[in-house]
């Protein structure tokens, strides 16, 4: 038998799988809905539509309704949906070599580690290891960061997070999330974690001490609303870390590559690890821990950690390919005017009380409306956004947004509000 099948009858397999998708996309929204409460795990509750195609800022439903999509997958779509380009790398890439395991390397995987050492100016003799998402970036880095243990005489053991963080789902990373209800089904977590007041510089120089193993930091609490701490807040963190001897953490997951107006929103304070993901790949799984300098890379040896399909070709393609078009596009300058004109719109909302952010990710509080009402109702209006809380509404476009797109929502902003009213 040939290696590969007849091409004939990869043809029809191929279209016999590609009918089947079809098919279901002819369904509607309501069918669809419930053969999805019928064949998958309602971890996520009922959906709020059917989507079944993309284009640049824009999706459609299985019903035909376009909406502007103003979340980009919760900060993931760096590029939009079905750029031309990022189709084409992971296409190819796919059709020449698509997954080898980690007992091999390929040229995709050593070039886009080495375009992040470089956008991320880290210094000689620093590494990146490559997962498939932010909370297994985390996991990487929890692990990292507990061989800094100390000694059997003076241990250390703890972990310091910050209040209202938000690291990820699987157990570390959950241990680092401050939300008690996220916690407490799934108890006993990894312990000694102690959450202590974000921003606050005193707060963290009290609590950092001989005992901690590491501090992890979010440049930008996304899941908790979008709030900022501040330049002087993370160089005082790289001070107080290095003077106690623990590592240093900033999850980038939702403000890296670009989101903020600069590939990294912490820049240009260097930590000793930062996790990367969501738009790293531009809607392609991946994500990536880097390490900084080559006397933190000795934390983890051959054997301590590993991955099955972290750093596949198809991947990392697909990160290099977000980067490159972010740098040929200018995107970080068109991100930052965009952000800025978005947020100066939203201020002049009468309903509004509060805006915040940085480049394209950013949120409005609300004087008396419902967040999740003016989700439903911006969604039946043809808008995707997003509730962090009762009161706050986040929104994380693609990059390649216009304030032309942006304008849609600003100008109906008003009689949405006051249906959530």
């Amino acid at each position: 038998m040939s290696e590969h099948a007849d091409p004939t009858t990869d043809s029809a397999l191929a279209g016999s799988a590609a009918a089947e998708v079809a098919g279901l996309s002819q369904l509607s929204s309501a069918a669809l809905a419930d053969r999805y409460s019928n064949s998958l795990l309602g971890v996520f509750g009922t959906p709020q539509r059917v989507l079944v195609r993309g284009s640049g800022c824009h999706v459609w439903d299985a019903d035909g309704n376009q909406y502007l999509d103003l979340l980009g997958g919760i900060a993931v779509n760096t590029l939009g949906h079905g750029h031309p380009l990022l189709a084409s790398v992971i296409s190819s890439q796919l059709a020449t070599l698509g997954h080898v395991s980690n007992f091999f390397t390929s040229p995709s995987q050593i070039a886009l580690a080495e375009k992040l050492l470089e956008i991320s100016a880290a210094p000689a003799g620093s590494k990146v290891f490559f997962a498939n998402s932010g909370t297994e970036a985390n996991e990487a880095a929890l692990k990292l960061t507990r061989r800094n243990a100390g000694t059997a005489d003076a241990p250390r053991t703890k972990v310091i997070a910050l209040e209202h963080a938000f690291h990820g789902r699987t157990l570390g990373a959950l241990s680092l999330t401050y939300k008690e209800k996220y916690r407490a089904p799934f108890a006993p977590l990894p312990e000694n974690v102690q959450w202590i007041e974000a921003g606050n510089i005193e707060a963290l120089r009290a609590a950092v001490d001989e005992t901690v193993s590491a501090v992890f930091i979010e440049p930008i609490q996304g899941e908790a609303g979008v709030r900022l701490l501040s330049a002087e807040y993370l160089a005082a963190a790289r001070q107080i870390t290095r003077e106690a001897g623990a590592l240093l953490v900033f999850d980038e997951v939702q403000t890296g590559m670009g989101r903020t107006g600069s590939f990294f929103a912490s820049a240009p304070v260097i930590p000793d690890v930062m996790t990367l993901a969501k738009g790293l790949g531009g809607g392609f799984p991946i994500g990536a821990m880097i390490v900084f300098g080559e006397e933190n890379t000795k934390w983890l040896a051959p054997g301590d950690h590993g991955t099955t399909f972290g750093g596949n070709p198809v991947a990392c393609a697909a990160g290099l390919a977000v980067i490159h078009t972010i740098e040929a596009q200018n995107l970080l300058a068109h991100v930052r005017a965009t952000g800025q004109w978005l947020r100066e719109q939203l201020a002049g909302i009468e309903d509004i009380c509060a805006v915040r952010g940085a480049g394209l990710l950013t949120a409005f509080e609300l004087v008396s409306a419902n967040a999740p009402k003016l989700v439903a109702a911006a969604l039946d209006a043809g808008f995707i956004v997003n509730a962090t809380d009762e009161q706050t509404i986040r929104l994380a476009p693609p990059l390649v947004i216009t304030t032309e797109q942006l304008g849609t929502l600003i100008a109906a902003l008003p009689q949405l509000i006051s249906a959530a009213s």
